[in-house]
């Protein structure tokens, strides 16, 4: 009788569903080879090839699309168990987790408090970047969850809404409003980094209203940002959320243009096959600490 394992049909689904061994591996967090001689293993156990190997690719054969429904069923009672019967505090592995800087700065440190509170013996990898690379690590399989803008409009990925993050004006504590809403497009304008929609969108807005007049100064760390616009060196559109506590020290302050930038909407993405009890506790929770994050934003 042959004798399969759950590691074997997990990197069998693995393989198939992302289209080769190289993304089965970096998803499995596995070598090539190791990959490789788990298929082979399987084959061997079951006496039967389950791919066609071509210079194309790997397709499934006949017995490998039936093995594929068997599998599938066997995936389905495995994640049963996993949310009925096992105890958090026991789960061991892995949790990749990408973050916008956005994030990182606001409630991601109360996310990862959270989950280690729950899953004591988890190892949580955490990647901070613009949401195009997330998006991209995210479609590789080389992430388990992402924080990012979006929705992902991708069939294969399930979005979790959060909510937005309000952006606003600011500029050095020892100048007027009235003087920087007057005279604003007369200096550098801090934001985001390029290639991201906030900036983008902060562009197509001065284009609007100043013509090419402007000078727009993108930075990848929002902290300096803040930083830059205290020592008064050009004014910043930056989320409300981060900027409120240098407002309340007096290191700077908002000032109103008449016009301000949409909302940042940022979204929890994960991959909806294969389903994981895991990833799926992590983003509601993702949703929970945000809610009360902003929750406790809004009410001071």
């Amino acid at each position: 009788m042959a004798r399969i394992n759950l590691e074997q049909l997990s990197t069998f689904l693995a393989v198939v569903r992302l289209g080769g061994v190289r993304r089965a591996a970096t998803s499995l967090n596995l070598t090539q080879p190791a990959v490789t001689a788990r298929i082979k293993n399987l084959e061997d156990n079951l006496d039967c090839e389950l791919f066609d190997r071509t210079q194309s690719g790997m397709k499934l054969t006949k017995r490998g699309e039936l093995l594929l429904g068997h599998a599938e069923k066997y995936e389905h009672l495995t994640q049963l168990v996993e949310r009925d019967l096992v105890d958090p505090a026991g789960v061991e592995g892995r949790l990749r987790l990408g973050a916008s800087e956005t994030i990182a700065q606001c409630w991601l440190p109360d996310l990862v408090t959270r989950l280690h509170q729950l899953f004591p013996k988890l190892e949580i990898e955490l990647v901070v970047d613009i949401s195009a690379n997330l998006r991209a690590g995210l479609m590789d399989r080389e992430l388990d969850l992402a924080i990012l803008l979006g929705p992902l409009s991708e069939f294969s990925v399930n979005n979790v809404e959060l909510p937005d993050f309000e952006l606003a004006w600011y500029a050095a504590a020892d100048t007027s409003s009235e003087a920087i809403a007057a005279s604003y497009l007369s200096r550098p304008v801090l934001t985001y980094p390029r290639n991201t929609r906030p900036y983008r969108e902060l562009k197509e807005k001065l284009f609007e209203q100043a013509g090419p007049n402007f000078s727009l100064f993108p930075s990848s760390s929002l902290s300096a940002c803040f930083r830059l616009v205290e020592a008064d060196l050009g004014v910043a559109v930056l989320p409300r959320a981060l900027g409120r506590e240098y407002v309340l020290a007096g290191r700077i302050r908002e000032f109103d243009p008449g016009w301000v930038p949409a909302p940042l909407r940022f979204t929890i993405c994960y991959m909806g096959e294969p389903k994981s009890q895991l990833i799926e506790t992590a983003a509601h929770m993702a949703r929970e600490v945000a809610v009360d994050y902003h929750g406790d934003k809004n009410n001071l």
